[in-house]
Order: C-alpha cells, then structure tokens, then sequence
C-alpha cells in the first residue's frame, strides 16, 4: 500500500468497533517479523529504538527518529504509528514541524506526550492541550490526515488521580486528537471509565498482570501497545543467553529461536 492508503487503513482501524493490537518494534528486522506475524498495524518504540543505538529512552534526536521512521515505513506495507515523545519541540511552530516531518517520512500516525522529560514535570494541561492542537493541525497535509495520538502520563509518573488523567484525555481530544491513550491503565474496571468518559478511540498498554486483549476489547479499549516490552523481552532473552555462557558455559537459551517460517519473512 501507498503511504496515503495505509493512513486511510489506519483511520478505518480505528473506526471498526473491533480492537486491533499494534505491537512495537524497534528495527526493521523486527517490523517484518511482526507484519509477517499477521498483525494489522505496527507502531515504533522510542526505548526500543534507542537500545538498538546503544542508548537508554529519550535518547535519540529528532533527525534519527526521522530516518528510523523512514526505514520502517518501507519495510512493510502495514501502517506506522510512531512514538513521537513530546514532538522534540518546546514551541508550537517545532511541534508542527515534527509533525510535518513524521508525515512526509510515511508516518500513518504518531503520539504526542504532556511528560516533559528534561523538566521532570507533567506539562500543566493548558500547555499539553495547545501543543495537541498544534500537532492536530499539523496533522493535515493537502487534506491527507494522519492519525493524531494524545497521551497523558500521569499513571507512569506517579500520578494516581484517574479524574485528572480523564480531564486531559478529553481536552486533547477537543483540542483535535484522534486517539486517546494513559499508558498504566490496569484493570478493566479503569479501561472502561476511561471509555466511557472520552467517548474516543483509546489506546491500552498491554501490561504484566493486566487485562488480556479480549478483555481490554469487551471494556471498550480500541486499539493495544506494547511499548518497549517487545525490545526489552527480546534483549533480556539476549543478556540470559550471555550470563549462561559466561557462569556455566551451556546453551540451553536455544530452547528459545527464530522458527524457519518466522526467518521466511525477512527475505
């Protein structure tokens, strides 16, 4: 598919009265594992991304994210969502910018986030709701929109106040947002309060111990991340398989592998 048809199979998605999951890769070895896995839409990882560059979270550049984007969008036919943290940009005019970028680079949709990382604070939500409807705006090139996700962070920083969190989701989401999403979301009876309030597409984070997929569905729950988990999963079954063949010298981490039908999608 064009990058134009992917973003109008991403907005059909999301219309669909179906929950759909859009795990997270971070290269594109593992974009095209998953497409060839059968999943209907794909979404990228800034942790994952940045361990896959020998950095921790929030440490690539905008221009690094770009290209990633960029390579990834090539490297399937499925649509893109990208993690685009806080849109990399203190400003309005940066935050379009980044937008525009992620839009030309074949982006069928990306997030915006209220944690400001450098600061350490959650931005006051009357600066989260104009930086939602400057990259809402953005979002629209030549009438061609990709999808807008607005996130509130409040559950993974601390902040356990879920009228707070719902408060936000609404506001992004009248001030553009086409999806909604609190990453930390943890039990069905959340999920749907959530729902029910937003009257939007929300995302869920799939989380350990957390709801199942079908669950999250029947509480209303649109569309299920995975985040960095996939990355980290994939790089902890790396750092078992060393710490055996350096404390006992054994291979039994190959109980775990590419299957030879998984490494026929990466020709």
């Amino acid at each position: 598919m064009t990058p134009p048809e992917r973003r109008t199979r991403f907005f059909e998605l999301h219309a669909r009265q179906q929950v759909f999951v859009m795990p997270n890769p971070w290269d594109v070895g593992s974009a095209k594992l998953l497409a060839g896995a059968g999943f209907e839409a794909l979404a990228t990882t800034s942790a994952g991304f940045a361990w896959s560059r020998g950095r921790d979270d929030y440490g690539m550049t905008l221009d690094e994210l770009v290209e990633h984007v960029r390579q990834l969008a090539a490297a399937t036919d499925l649509p893109l969502n990208v993690d685009s943290e806080r849109c990399f940009a203190e400003d309005l005019e940066g935050v379009a910018e980044t937008v525009g970028l992620l839009h030309e680079a074949g982006a069928a949709g990306c997030s915006i986030e209220d944690w400001n990382g450098p600061a350490g604070i959650i931005d006051p939500i009357e600066v989260a709701t104009e930086r939602v409807a400057a990259a809402s705006s953005a979002a629209d090139v030549s009438g061609e929109r990709m999808l807008l996700t607005a996130r509130a962070e409040n559950l993974l920083h601390g902040v356990s106040d879920l009228d707070d969190t719902i408060a936000r989701l609404i506001a992004y989401r009248d001030a553009g947002a086409d999806c909604v999403y609190a990453p930390g979301l943890s039990t069905t009876e959340q999920i749907r309060t959530v729902v029910d309030a937003v009257a939007a597409p929300v995302n869920v984070l799939a989380w350990p111990g957390g709801p199942s997929v079908p669950e999250i569905g029947e509480a209303g729950g649109r569309r299920v991340s995975t985040g960095g988990s996939l990355a980290s999963t994939a790089y902890g079954a790396l750092m078992v398989g060393a710490r055996e063949l350096l404390e006992s010298g054994t291979s039994t981490y190959l109980s775990t592998r590419l299957q030879p039908s998984d490494r026929a999608t990466l020709q």
